[in-house]
């Protein structure tokens, strides 16, 4: 059986010491060569997270960091360190926000005729293209009400996975994604929906790695081959998100393309959704 991380205790249970030395843990890195890269001292960094000594505002901000700690994590450790939340968690539909959504909108468009859509930590669908909608024809109602979730739509035998020639692989690469992001944000509706998805029976279709390829093709990366009308539509998948983000519901989108694996795909799009 497949585990996953249990979430950790609350921050203002563990305190910020043992939350710094989790992430530390997490990413390997010895009390020596933090305070290196943080400018500190091995005693100092374990003087922290022995709760010896309160770090300044200032030294938890640099520990995050350095330890590539999620940005909603920040306000966690800075909360457990006595001290406010820095980064706020703005409303997707906030007008504040208006030139983050038309900025994707025009990219994922843009990405037309190819499938593009992003989606927020809980794999929530936030907005999709034509090329998305056109792979989802036929799908039930039931899978199609909001919030649309991605790995429910992909990985459901009701969804897509019927649909997907390569289904045992495509599914393991979303299940380990599932895993190192659930390791990062320590989420425990993330863990949930692994739980849920994980679950599901795999259809495996019956032309499943048995049809003969149109020509052949050396992929560079994992593809996505899917049927849709009776042709199999190859895709490499490619995720993005934003450098940098001061806003934690900024820092939670990410964007999905699926680039043609082969020049039929992409003769094929180009001709549906000119």
């Amino acid at each position: 059986m497949t585990t996953v991380p249990t979430a950790a205790a609350s921050p203002a249970v563990q305190g910020v010491g043992p939350l710094l030395r989790a992430w530390r843990e997490q990413r390997r890195l010895s009390q020596l060569e933090l305070a290196l890269r943080a400018d500190s001292s091995a005693r100092h960094i374990s003087f922290v997270e022995t709760g010896r000594s309160r770090p300044s505002e200032e030294m938890v901000l640099r520990l995050a960091e350095h330890l590539d700690v999620p940005v909603r994590e920040r306000n966690a450790l800075l909360l457990a360190a006595g001290y406010a939340p820095r980064f706020p968690e703005t409303p997707l539909d906030d007008p504040a926000l208006d030139a983050v959504r038309e900025g994707i909108e025009r990219l994922i468009q843009g990405y037309e005729p190819y499938p593009a859509l992003v989606f927020d930590a809980a794999y929530h669908v936030v907005a999709a293209n034509r090329g998305i909608m056109m792979l989802l024809d036929g799908i039930p109602e039931s899978l199609l009400q909001p919030p649309l979730n991605t790995m429910r739509l992909t990985l459901h035998p009701e969804g897509l996975a019927p649909r997907i020639r390569n289904l045992r692989e495509w599914r393991g690469h979303l299940l380990e994604q599932m895993r190192r992001q659930i390791a990062l944000r320590r989420s425990e509706s993330l863990r949930a929906l692994y739980e849920e998805v994980a679950a599901y029976p795999v259809t495996v279709s019956g032309t499943e790695d048995r049809l003969e390829e149109p020509e052949s093709v050396p992929y560079f990366a994992l593809p996505m081959r899917i049927e849709h009308e009776g042709r199999t539509l190859s895709f490499i998948s490619s995720t993005s998100t934003f450098n940098t983000p001061m806003d934690v519901t900024v820092s939670e989108l990410a964007i999905e393309t699926f680039l043609p694996a082969d020049p039929a795909t992409a003769k094929y799009l180009h001709a549906l959704l000119p």
